[in-house]
């Protein structure tokens, strides 16, 4: 099993070299390759015809570009695909794309005759710094998202920050979501560095871009490295911002609300959540909510994905969020601006209530 740390590669162009790449980390020249109908239209050719031109054996597997086929209905039909063209455990998949290709590509490479090797390829902000990264590998369930998964770490993460270019703003601004977050639990310099940088990181100009890119995915590779199945909760400080944002998500049935944009909503009641319990002084409470202002947000998501529900209404659908025990929320929160912990306490509702209703009115005062 490799360690999370030394199987990252932030390069530009990543497929050429993929060849020595693979060869280097022991990983034969059979790939099956998962695309969604996006990134196989936007970059099928370049890896599909690199790979071929390196001696690759390649079987093309592609999915819709939607939530939706982050399932085990999908995950069956890809299963007979692989089956049918012969692919046994000399192979490995790679998976081309955001965080729904890399978590499907995962979850049938973790389960495929009980464990292929996987390799992600990611083309989202937020695939290249969290969840191409950490192991974690999951399908959607009806009544919860990723409560169906494994840990199965990738063999490789090939990053070529060049495929962000063609993103919409929507989709830069959503993985910058999970950049911000290692700012916030994990080092104030680098949150420092994006609050200075952050309008040319939009922009995807160099070398913030990569540098906001390798900091973030070798944080991640550090924090999944030290505590690989959350025994310790260090890698449970990874989720800050997720519990509210997955009740989010939810209360939104999956659709019109990003996982990053849900995630952006959520560190800021978890901001409000730590100054509320004492943690968080006000002053650097300022300093995490300045930050959360420079993210833009397409016309009607604030309104009709966040100040539209009741706190209520967030609370109950927080408890359908994985990362509970017991019936019990967990929350993360940070003392300052670059620590994290994982709160071992209870939370009474009242408080979870009260900094979901002072987000409600920051960003009430600022629309």
């Amino acid at each position: 099993m490799p360690t999370p740390s030394s199987h990252i590669v932030v390069k530009t162009p990543v497929v050429d070299a993929i060849g020595e790449l693979y060869a280097a980390h022991g990983l034969g020249r059979k790939c099956a390759v998962l695309f969604d109908e996006n990134t196989r239209a936007l970059y099928g050719e370049t890896v599909l015809g690199s790979l071929r031109s390196q001696g690759f054996l390649t079987v093309e597997l592609v999915v819709p570009a939607r939530e939706t086929s982050k399932s085990m209905s999908s995950a069956w039909k890809i299963y007979g695909r692989m089956i049918e063209a012969d692919i046994d455990r000399s192979w490995n998949l790679l998976a081309v794309g955001g965080g729904v290709v890399g978590d499907l590509g995962g979850f049938i490479a973790a389960s495929y005759y009980r464990g292929i090797p996987v390799v992600q390829l990611p083309t989202t902000l937020l695939a290249m710094t969290d969840s191409s990264i950490g192991g974690k590998v999951a399908v959607n369930h009806p009544l919860g998202k990723n409560l169906i998964g494994f840990f199965h770490l990738p063999e490789l993460v090939l990053i070529d920050p060049s495929f962000l270019k063609t993103l919409p703003s929507r989709e830069i601004y959503g993985g910058l979501a999970e950049v911000v977050k290692y700012g916030f639990i994990s080092d104030r310099g680098f949150f420092n560095l994006l609050t200075e940088h952050f309008d040319g990181i939009v922009r995807l100009e160099e070398p913030w871009l990569s540098e906001a890119v390798s900091r973030s995915a070798f944080i991640k590779a550090d924090v999944v490295e030290k505590d690989f199945r959350e025994s310790s909760g260090l890698r449970a400080t990874l989720n800050f911002g997720h519990t509210f944002a997955h009740g989010l998500e939810k209360l939104a049935n999956y659709r019109n609300l990003r996982h990053g944009e849900a995630v952006t909503l959520g560190m800021c009641c978890a901001l409000f959540l730590s100054h509320r319990l004492g943690f968080l002084p006000l002053a650097e409470l300022d300093e995490g909510l300045a930050l959360i202002k420079r993210f833009r947000f397409p016309g009607g998501v604030i309104e009709k994905r966040f100040l539209a529900y009741g706190g209520e209404e967030l609370i109950d659908s927080m408890y359908s969020d994985k990362k509970k025990i017991d019936r019990k929320l967990r929350f993360v929160l940070i003392d300052r601006i670059g620590h994290g912990f994982l709160h071992g306490e209870d939370v009474a509702n009242a408080d979870v209530l009260g900094a979901v209703n002072d987000a409600r009115a920051w960003f009430t005062s600022r629309h």
